[in-house]
């Protein structure tokens, strides 16, 4: 059935005041409220501290204004707003009773998410190719990875996000929701949305799995990709030195991969059947609030660099 944008943007005007959605959460769990609280609000503020502190990082120590660090400070730029997006009202569902999320607020809530869960997946793919010219290519890193050419690629990661998004809330509104329904998640996700709809979600659906499994697999493609040509590169370097600093400098960028995309592959073979629900919000929980939190930690911790920017910041600031 097809349906015009007029007709879309009316089902969205008369169902903004006839329908509320509630946000189940972890409510099930009351004695764990206060305790998940005071963790996701320790979460959220060293999320908050880690990437506002690493895009400051970068953008005031010279030595780190490479392409590198620059998708690095657009990494945790994204991460910034994912978690803001997501985190303040499952902080506010676990302290009130209240739980309610109007409909407008919640296709609101997932259009953001999208934008940045997909600007992430290739923010990450990105930065893959970045290290693959850097290893394969070191004598052209700088004129390869240009600055317009930087920009572009950041500017294509956004772009198709938004795009992506619109499609998503364009079939979504093709739904039909009727009065008040729970919705089994503490985010606005699109199987928790569906999953209450009052009309058949088989087309929004659809629409969903094959782009995001097209997400899933062209930005792995480049990923694994340029890994293997790492690989052979590191292979044929003479001294173990120089292969331990490729290693070094791609072992950061892996492991925020592998949390990833493995968290994202983990939830697409959990069946969203009602005893797999806990399961889904747990997984859930870890890639919208825990990495994060995670990606600033896992660069700083790992990256001579970072860790000499903020030593350098640290001893300019005592000294003063």
């Amino acid at each position: 059935m097809h349906y015009s944008e007029a007709h879309v943007f009316g089902i969205l005007e008369n169902q903004t005041s006839a329908v509320t959605f509630i946000l189940v959460g972890f409510s099930e769990y009351p004695d764990l409220q206060v305790p998940l609280f005071l963790l996701f609000l320790t979460i959220y503020t060293v999320t908050v501290l880690g990437n506002l502190g690493m895009i400051a990082i970068i953008r005031l120590n010279p030595k780190l204004h490479t392409p590198m660090y620059f998708f690095l400070s657009h990494l945790s730029f994204v991460d910034f707003c994912y978690s803001t997006v997501v985190t303040p009202k499952l902080l506010e569902n676990l302290v009130v009773e209240d739980r309610r999320i109007s409909f407008t607020g919640c296709v609101t809530q997932f259009f953001f998410a999208c934008i940045f869960v997909v600007t992430e997946t290739f923010m990450l793919a990105v930065m893959a190719y970045d290290r693959f010219v850097a290893v394969c290519n070191p004598l052209l890193y700088t004129v390869a990875m240009s600055p317009k050419l930087c920009w572009s690629l950041v500017a294509a990661s956004y772009s198709w996000a938004v795009f992506l998004s619109f499609i998503f809330i364009y079939f979504l509104l093709t739904l039909f929701f009727c009065g008040t329904k729970f919705i089994n998640n503490f985010v606005c996700e699109h199987a928790a949305i569906v999953a209450v709809s009052c009309s058949d979600p088989y087309i929004s659906q659809k629409v969903i799995f094959i782009f995001a499994t097209f997400n899933e697999l062209s930005s792995l493609l480049i990923i694994i990709t340029s890994y293997i040509f790492i690989v052979i590169t590191v292979m044929k370097m003479p001294a173990a030195g120089g292969r331990y600093k490729v290693f070094s400098t791609c072992a950061s960028h892996l492991t925020a991969i592998s949390i990833f995309h493995g968290t994202i592959l983990f939830l697409y073979c959990v069946p969203t059947t009602k005893s797999s629900w806990l399961l889904v919000k747990v997984a859930s929980v870890f890639y919208t609030v825990i990495i994060p939190m995670l990606n600033p930690l896992i660069y700083s911790l790992r990256n001579k660099d970072v860790k000499d920017a903020v030593r350098k910041l640290m001893s300019s600031h005592l000294s003063l």
